[in-house]
């Protein structure tokens, strides 16, 4: 006699946005993340100065909407769940201190480099965090057979790259997918482009000398396995070159530079062009604006900043943020640019500890920071809180011998 496997128990949808429970969570997380001082400076037109020390922000920086969504999301389950196990998948967004924050709220990582759980002990008494970023589908699926009550954080401009996705794969056409193949948002998104029916597809790009070699196979062909080997980890089940990129969509990681995914656009529409002739390109070629808003917002301000006359530029936030080292990317051509996660690392006027992008690890500059009359930039990515670009500001001034108070008053 066999016997039937049940279905996973249906849990219960809890509203997380009752007046009383947001009420609490905005208290808590503006005790975590606000600062009085940079909303003081950027109702002043973002510009601070005192002992030779002129401060510019950027327009627009720090957390973004989808990232304050998340966070008040996962703050609010805690509050909400009080008695029940809380977990999350990896991050919540890619910022160490914020990170810190909701492990300290007792809610548990399951994936990512030192998980404190496995998926497979869950139970359906245990409530789950997706973050920002979104999930895998094979994961997502795990947590219902295990009955997990879902608190979803995915961005929304997130999902409408899942949708356009989901669509190409409808119409097996092949995504090629402008982002870096580890990160999560791109793995999520890639596993959304793998379709029902087995026709979906997925390639991923990273850089435009890997769009090249891609464009370069569908103008003429080449070596199959080289290809293959090239892009190990970044592409479907069963994905084959010869077959998969004759009909292709673009799409992209959300917090990539803009203008090098319109390149990376532009150059797989030229192939096809040059494979198949302008009349027929429509038939092999689709394209839609994914970049998200923010984003975009972000690079936007930080563009007009450095046509401004400044000295260095700080960039502000986590290390694995992909929206983050863009904007380092972005002022690193332009003049002396330092990528810290807090102000902690600027140890001196002498010496700061910042990522570089070229070695993807921590380096050590000394005289960094000029002396006499100078000017600095400061930026920071959509997961950056305002209280450490306040910190940063304040030891800036620190190094002048302005007092906090002195600050707040000349901010005021």
């Amino acid at each position: 006699m066999t016997t039937a496997t049940l279905p996973p128990p249906v849990q219960k949808k809890v509203n997380l946005r009752t007046p009383e429970v947001l009420q609490a969570v905005v208290a808590q997380v503006e005790e975590h993340y606000r600062s009085q001082l940079v909303e003081c400076i950027r109702s002043q037109g973002g510009r601070i100065s005192a002992a030779g020390l002129t401060i510019r922000l950027a327009k627009e920086f720090g957390f973004c909407y989808g990232v304050e969504r998340a966070i008040d999301l996962a703050y609010a389950a805690r509050r909400v769940f009080k008695d029940r196990p809380l977990y999350i998948l990896g991050e919540i967004i890619h910022n160490p201190e914020v990170n810190d924050q909701i492990r300290a709220m007792g809610i548990k990582t399951l994936t990512g480099p030192n998980p404190e759980a496995k998926i497979e002990d869950l139970t359906s008494e245990d409530i789950v965090i997706i973050p920002a970023f979104g999930a895998e589908v094979s994961v997502m699926e795990l947590l219902k057979q295990k009955g997990c009550q879902l608190v979803d954080t995915t961005c929304g401009d997130v999902m409408s790259v899942w949708k356009r996705v989901r669509q190409y794969a409808s119409e097996s056409i092949t995504s090629i997918i402008h982002g870096k193949a580890w990160h999560e948002e791109t793995k999520a998104t890639s596993s959304r482009a793998l379709a029902a029916n087995g026709n979906g597809h997925y390639l991923v790009v990273f850089t435009l000398a890997e769009t090249d070699y891609v464009c370069n196979y569908i103008r003429q062909g080449g070596n199959k396995a080289e290809l293959l080997e090239k892009f190990k980890g970044a592409y479907s089940p069963g994905f084959d070159p010869d077959l998969h990129l004759g009909a292709v969509g673009v799409a992209n990681q959300t917090t990539m530079l803009r203008g090098e995914t319109e390149e990376v656009q532009r150059r797989v529409r030229q192939a096809m062009v040059d494979r198949h002739g302008v009349e027929n390109v429509t038939k092999h070629f689709r394209v839609f604006d994914t970049i998200c808003g923010a984003t975009q917002d972000r690079q936007d301000a930080l563009d007009k900043l450095l046509a401004e006359p400044l000295d260095i530029l700080i960039v502000i936030g986590g290390y694995n943020s992909s929206n983050t080292s863009h904007l380092a990317e972005m002022g690193e051509v332009r003049l002396p640019t330092f990528f810290i996660k807090n102000a902690s690392k600027m140890v001196s006027t002498e010496k700061i500890i910042h990522f570089s992008m070229q070695k993807h690890t921590e380096i050590e500059t000394t005289e960094w920071l000029p002396k006499g009359v100078i000017t600095v930039g400061i930026t920071a990515g959509a997961s950056c809180p305002n209280n450490l670009i306040e910190e940063t500001i304040r030891r800036l001034f620190e190094f002048r011998n302005v007092s906090p108070e002195q600050l707040l008053k000349q901010a005021t």
